[in-house]
């Protein structure tokens, strides 16, 4: 997963670029990149790090140009060395920059076609620089020194024609403006707004409505799934439907952790969608476990507390913050590296232990993934005296690996994958787990927009919605994400040779 920011001024945009991206730095924390565009000129700045981290005021002061787009880097399958960091750029044609935020699920072939047929270079593992080369190739058959929005458009097309996956993008065209597309089915999300000056309006995309509201934008809408929208430099907008046979299935998951709960997506509010699956959680709960002794219902923050909340409503019982989370530390889930998340845990909780002692206690969370962060919580609150823990998770039995952008472990390392509930009950070491039901998850969100007639919900019921996802593709996706191998090739890429310039003048 990862953050796209876009936008086209009338003033230098760097500063709100960075504004956009430090909101959304949840959406990744491995790498940030920002380019812009002066005097026909890319100006650059990329490197491994978080937004405050990557970007000095001698950086900024270069970041130049009414125009420009930025990025979070959350790393998938690829490494997380600084070759990877985006956006990515080309020479040909005209100059191009691009960002994405998704996975392209024909890479290898995709690979294949651009050095056979289209002899162009890719010179990182990154999906993002198969699909800059991919547009970059289409524009090129162009036969033109200049561009029309529909010459843009029909560009657009020909890339949703041959590109499978999850692709929210961005990209800039230097002489011509900023494009922004979505891939047919709606997966990863992505939004625009505008705001008035005296100079004129400029227009901004982002991956979420709250990028928008950090840098005083209006939200106009959410980017249309297969919609490619065109901003020209000078500030005119142009849209067009790009795909034959668009579909909106956006990723459910976006809803249940990755997005921020001010932001809407596809006209969903995620705090309201959060209080609905805590709603829905507390019936299921006051339905099978009646006869259970809870005394208090503790969320593990942050995603989880709306929804804590709500359940301990629908029980009539006590709230209570029983973790102090330490806010210097990251998101544990989109560390790369397993060895990083684990020793992340207690770094970024430490237990209240007044609030667990002598009590039986019902922890809420938004989701189990691999369960040893489940495992070291429970294991934290039994250490504060807890007497009995029980486990409530708002998402159902993740079981199956995304192949669209989130960097869900190998199948294997997914403790629900092969297993049954008390099975991972015992492993995790909860004297009681319940799971929110994928009708009552799929109901809590879809509240929102009735429009929507399906969510992507792989990671819960295999069924992928991009319908080129056979067992061959998931055995060598499981053999790229396997955490021992991701380690070495991060240990190993430090040594490698990167010809990218993270300061392009």
């Amino acid at each position: 997963m990862c953050g796209i920011v876009g936008i086209v001024g009338t003033s230098p945009v760097g500063q709100a670029l960075y504004d956009g991206l430090t909101v959304l730095q949840h959406r990744g924390q491995d790498a940030a990149g920002i380019v812009t565009i002066e005097d026909n000129k890319f100006r650059l700045r990329k490197a491994n790090g978080l937004v405050k981290d990557v970007f000095h005021t001698r950086h900024m002061l270069r970041l130049q140009g009414n125009i420009g787009i930025g990025h979070v880097r959350y790393p998938t399958a690829g490494t997380s060395s600084s070759s990877e960091a985006q956006p990515f750029y080309a020479n040909s044609p005209f100059g191009i920059s691009l960002a994405h935020n998704g996975n392209l699920t024909n890479a290898e072939e995709l690979g294949q076609w651009l050095f056979k047929k289209a002899r162009r270079h890719v010179n990182t593992t990154s999906d993002s620089e198969l699909l800059l080369n991919i547009l970059a190739y289409e524009l090129q058959e162009i036969d033109s020194l200049s561009l029309t929005p529909d010459n843009i458009f029909d560009a657009i097309t020909k890339v949703h024609q041959r590109v499978r996956g999850a692709y929210a993008t961005v990209a800039l065209v230097i002489g011509h403006g900023l494009i922004a597309f979505r891939d047919p089915n709606g997966i990863r999300p992505m939004v625009f707004g505008k705001r008035e000056t005296a100079s004129g309006v400029e227009y901004m995309v982002a991956s979420e409505s709250v990028a928008l509201d950090a840098c005083d934008f209006e939200f106009v809408r959410d980017v249309a799934p297969g919609e490619a929208i065109y901003f020209s430099e000078d500030g005119q907008l142009y849209s067009r439907q790009c795909s034959d046979n668009p579909h909106y299935s956006p990723c459910i998951f976006e809803y249940v952790y990755f997005a921020r709960p001010d932001s809407t997506i596809d006209k969903i509010s995620v705090y309201a969608s959060r209080v609905e699956m805590g709603k829905k959680l507390g019936a299921k709960i006051a339905k099978e476990w009646e006869d259970l002794d809870i005394d208090v219902v503790i969320p593990i923050p942050e995603t989880s507390c709306d929804i804590a909340l709500q359940i301990a409503k629908h029980l009539d019982l006590p709230y209570r913050q029983g973790f102090v989370k330490n806010r210097y530390i990251g998101r544990t889930f989109i560390m790369p590296g397993q060895a990083e998340r684990k020793k992340s845990v207690r770094r970024k909780l430490n237990a209240i232990n007044t609030e667990f002692y002598g009590k039986n206690v019902l922890l809420v969370d938004d989701s189990i993934v691999r369960g040893t962060t489940s495992e070291q919580i429970i294991d934290m609150a039994r250490s504060a005296g807890a007497k009995k823990v029980y486990f409530a998770s708002a998402a159902p039995e993740i079981r199956f690996p995304n192949v669209y952008g989130i960097d869900m472990p190998s199948a294997n390392e997914l403790i629900a994958h092969g297993r049954e509930l008390d099975d991972i009950c015992d492993l995790i070491g909860a004297d009681k787990l319940i799971y929110q039901t994928i009708d009552d998850l799929v109901a809590a969100v879809g509240e929102g927009n009735h429009d929507i007639k399906a969510f992507e919900t792989s990671v819960f019921d295999g069924n992928y919605i991009t319908n080129d996802i056979d067992q061959h593709y998931l055995e060598k996706l499981d053999a790229s994400r396997s955490d021992n191998i991701k380690d070495k090739s991060d240990a190993n890429a430090d040594s490698n040779i990167d010809l990218h310039n993270d300061d392009a003048e």
